[in-house]
């Protein structure tokens, strides 16, 4: 009876794939289910720290050097770390990572935690994240094959994009209610509930090295590097995944904007605060992505998604250029839930990254282009807080947007110019 299964499933594969068979498949609802859990108890964890540390040392000085801790660790530790979703069993490493993220959060939701024991945790955990996305990232492609990939990403992405703004939202509403200390624990038993889940829905798998070597986690990372930057289509596609710093940027000064936003009028009918304005402008592009993500990954057939993957990187930049002109709120509001659509354009990077790595070394890939997400978003929030305090937010997101277009215009010339090429040399 197995036997007649395989070229049907080909079949499928090549084909263009719907969310209901996506879903029903039970290793991805449990990969799936267990970052959406995780990610919320992350979500709630960070307000809650910000709240703890601030209370407890009233400097915002502090309380912003936590926060900065969460993009550190995989900065640093995570092209070394990522390796051993490669080395090992990728599931039993994240397994023992939620494992142990769930004792060291529970550690923190200690009352009376020195604060340098807290920012000691915190840094671990954040490490630890590094090895765990990894091996998710790594594990996915062979639980959905082909287009069904495509399909799960998008389905990730948008999970993880609602995740986070109902996270951010409800936040502050449980930690009022409960306390900086009870939502780090229950934090914590967010990671033992995707532990759980993980036992229960993910099948046991081989490690990816099959040759029982054991270089050392230097050697895996170099070698990491030459994969990922020796070849040109790599490096091209690892270039459009960095290319979000630049239309991730107007998120980092979106308060500024918003006090200069709060002197004008929504739709010349109602004043609004700057609070809520900062809420609007942090959810509009977040909400973009969501949408362009499922038009993107439903509507578009798989051979047309790398045709448009250029077009729409320019697209995920070029609306930001509107606030040059210092338009009311929303037509700011419209330009970056636009650029959020553009950003769909990662789907396909994503999956064309993946059918390009050999599978023994999908993790360390995917470990060096994440830490390098994470160097980018960070170097250009700080770019462009520095740079918004001395021209103003709107022609610094005007500046970012220009700069990304130009730059994901060269981006999708490097890309169409070798795929090209091969009918002529074939």
């Amino acid at each position: 009876m197995r036997a007649g299964r395989p070229p049907g499933r080909h079949r499928r594969a090549e084909g263009h794939a719907t969310y209901r068979e996506v879903i029903a498949l039970r290793e991805f609802r449990a990969l799936w289910y267990g970052q959406g859990l995780s990610l919320l108890g992350d979500q709630l964890a960070q307000v809650a720290l910000a709240v703890l540390v601030y209370d407890r040392t009233q400097s915002p000085l502090a309380t912003a050097a936590v926060y900065a801790l969460t993009y550190l660790p995989s900065i640093v530790g995570g092209p070394l770390l990522a390796g051993l979703a490669d080395r090992f069993a990728r599931r039993a490493v994240m397994l023992t990572c939620d494992l142990i993220r769930a004792a060291l959060v529970a550690a923190m939701a200690v009352p009376g935690m020195p604060f340098w024991a807290l920012c000691a945790l915190v840094f671990l955990v954040v490490l630890l994240s590094a090895p765990f996305s990894a091996a998710r990232a790594a594990l996915l492609p062979e639980v959905l094959e082909g287009d069904r990939y495509v399909i799960g990403s998008a389905i990730q992405n948008m999970t993880n994009q609602a995740v986070q703004m109902l996270g951010f939202a409800a936040g502050g509403a449980m930690i009022a209610t409960m306390g900086p200390y009870r939502a780090l624990a229950v934090d914590a038993a967010t990671f033992l509930g995707s532990a759980l889940i993980l036992v229960s829905g993910v099948r046991r798998r081989p490690a990816a090295s099959h040759d029982g070597s054991r270089p050392s986690m230097w050697t895996m990372t170099r070698a990491g590097a030459r994969l990922v930057f020796g070849s040109r289509n790599l490096r091209t596609l690892v270039l459009f995944a960095w290319l979000c710093g630049f239309y991730i940027l107007p998120e980092g000064i979106a308060v500024p904007y918003a006090a200069k936003l709060s002197t004008g009028t929504l739709f010349a009918t109602w004043t609004l605060s700057v609070p809520v304005i900062t809420g609007l402008l942090m959810a509009a592009m977040p909400t973009g992505t969501v949408l362009g993500a499922f038009l993107f990954s439903r509507f578009v057939p798989p051979p047309r998604r790398l045709r448009l993957m250029g077009w729409l990187a320019m697209l995920s930049c070029a609306p930001l250029i509107v606030t040059a002109l210092y338009p009311p709120l929303e037509v700011v509001l419209a330009a970056w839930v636009l650029s959020g659509v553009g950003g769909a354009y990662q789907l396909a990077a994503n999956a064309a990254f993946v059918q390009q790595v050999p599978a023994e070394r999908r993790a360390q890939a995917f470990g060096l282009v994440q830490s390098g997400l994470m160097a980018v978003q960070g170097i250009g929030i700080l770019v462009g807080g520095f740079a918004a305090e001395r021209l103003g937010p709107e022609p610094v997101v005007a500046l970012a947007g220009f700069i990304g277009l130009i730059c994901a215009a060269v981006l999708a010339l490097l890309w169409t110019e070798p795929r090209e090429r091969v009918p002529a040399t074939a």
